[in-house]
């Protein structure tokens, strides 16, 4: 098992990348204090596991709770169902939130333990790639609005991450390779160790090889974890992690989260960012393709379909959480990684938009 720490001032945690995690009884009992314990999963990853993880917390009144799966159900409905149950069953601050579940489920009951009595305790058992390279590491947590991803939330920090890698053997390969689209963000945010192994093991990647996945996840957290210790409230440099989402992000709204996974949005929005970064002179075409040619060779996307009108597309931008003011807020590619800029050449955000549609 491999464990990395994010020294957070306030609220210090590990992650834990191994396999078979899920199985670990005094691992897990270790970070589920108090007398109850809710686990929040959904109807495709709870047949899989969560009779398992019960059996593993056998000293705890242990409940469940089951969403439905996708993007469509991280909505307000979703949130009161969980605050619900917890008023319900009478739930205190000292009792524990289990996420179990990808990155829907993480954002969606951390939200809720950040919302509960103020405050309780919660840990994130992440079973998608994308979740455990991503979503389940920093204390992010929202649910949607129908203006907007992630519109409401909070920044709340877990108890502990545990990543059992043996889940991802369950997931379905779009599932899978939408991971890998988010993993390749952080190649371009200057992982060398990350790019080498995407371009040098296609073969392991895709056989899903345990020993390759836990170096990628590892590297992965790594770096997210030494951005969000520097950040944690996403003042500065931790924008750097929304690397093609204020684009990605539109592509998910315009299409109702229910056309394109947020790693191939995210795959999509990098290549804007890319193509944006080689018109303003930041890098060259070559970086551009070397990249294009990687996010296509794991069967990413790299154009949209269906067609979108541009105006929607900016304006959905416009209402990106991270602008600060009327200017487009982008994080764009140099030679040494990457940059914040603003934005305010609509002409331009509005011709490289338009080269992606179909």
């Amino acid at each position: 098992m491999r464990q990395l720490q994010l020294p957070l001032k306030d609220n210090p945690y590990t992650i834990h990348i191994g396999e078979n995690l899920l199985n670990d009884e005094t691992l897990l009992s270790s970070f589920c204090i108090g007398g109850n314990v809710l686990i929040v999963s959904n109807n495709v990853v709870a047949p899989l596991y969560i009779d398992k993880l019960n059996e593993k917390l056998g000293d705890k009144t242990v409940h469940q709770l089951i969403i439905r799966d996708g993007e469509v159900n991280k909505s307000q409905s979703s949130y009161f169902k969980i605050l619900d149950y917890l008023i319900g069953n009478n739930f205190r601050r000292n009792d524990t939130l289990v996420a179990l579940g990808g990155g829907v489920i993480g954002d969606l009951a951390g939200f809720a333990a950040a919302s509960y009595q103020r405050g309780m305790n919660l840990v994130q058992l992440p079973t998608s790639l994308l979740a455990q390279v991503d979503s389940s590491v920093g204390g992010k947590t929202a649910i949607n609005h129908p203006q907007g991803k992630n519109m409401i939330g909070a920044f709340y920090q877990p108890k502990a991450v545990v990543i059992d890698t043996l889940t991802l053997k369950s997931l379905p390969e779009r599932e899978y390779l939408s991971g890998i689209g988010e993993i390749i963000k952080y190649a371009l945010l200057g992982e060398k160790d990350i790019l080498s192994i995407l371009e040098n093991n296609f073969e392991s990647l895709m056989a899903r090889d345990s020993k390759v996945l836990e170096a990628l996840i590892y590297f992965s957290c790594r770096k997210k974890a030494q951005v969000v210790a520097n950040d944690e409230k996403e003042q500065g440099e931790r924008a750097l992690l929304n690397l093609g989402h204020t684009f990605g992000h539109a592509l998910e709204t315009l299409t109702n989260y229910s056309y394109y996974l947020h790693g191939e949005a995210v795959a999509i929005g990098m290549l804007m960012a890319l193509k944006l970064s080689v018109h303003k002179g930041l890098i060259s075409a070559d970086i551009e393709n070397r990249y294009f040619q990687l996010i296509a060779s794991f069967n990413l996307p790299v154009s949209v379909i269906p067609s979108f009108d541009t105006n929607e597309f900016l304006a959905v931008m416009a209402k990106d959480k991270k602008n600060q003011s009327k200017a487009y807020r982008l994080v764009l590619v140099n030679d040494s990684g990457c940059i914040i800029q603003e934005e305010t050449d609509e002409a331009l955000l509005t011709s490289v938009i338009e080269s992606f549609n179909a």
